[in-house]
C-alpha cells in the first residue's frame, strides 16, 4: 500500500492528499508529529540522498543557528537532525506500492503511476 508521510497542516501535504484522493488512490497517512519519524528514514536517505530529504527552504531549517546548519554535512549528521527535527524533512515523502520513494509533490510525475 502507498504511504504518505508528512504533517497534516503542511500546505504541500494537503495538496498531495487532495490529489491522491481525486485519483482514487488508496494510501495510509503517517503523521510525523503524532507517530514520529519512521525507521525508513535511513532507507529514504540511502535511496534519495540526504540533500533531497532535508528541507533547507523551510522554517525549521531557517530557525536553526549557523552552527547547527553547518553541522549537517553528510548522511549521518542529516539523519540525526531529521530525527530530532521532523519538520525539517521535505514533504511529503511517499512510499509507493511498487516500493519506490519520492519526496515532494509532483502531480505530473505522480500521474504516470498506476496504483
Amino acid at each position: 500500500m502507498t504511504t504518505l508521510y508528512g504533517i497534516p497542516n503542511c500546505d504541500t501535504v494537503k495538496k498531495a492528499r487532495t490529489w491522491l484522493d481525486a485519483q482514487g488512490t488508496t494510501y495510509a497517512f503517517h503523521d510525523f508529529k503524532k507517530a514520529g519519524v519512521p525507521a525508513q528514514l535511513d532507507t529514504w536517505v540511502a535511496q534519495l540522498g540526504w540533500e533531497a530529504v532535508l528541507n533547507r527552504k523551510g522554517t525549521t531549517w531557517r530557525k536553526l543557528d549557523a552552527a547547527q546548519q553547518a553541522a549537517v554535512h553528510d548522511a549521518p549528521s542529516a539523519t540525526a537532525l531529521l530525527r530530532a527535527q521532523p519538520s525539517a524533512i521535505k514533504r511529503p515523502v511517499v512510499e509507493w506500492d511498487d516500493g519506490t520513494v519520492t519526496v515532494g509533490f509532483a502531480p505530473e510525475a505522480w500521474a504516470t503511476r498506476r496504483n
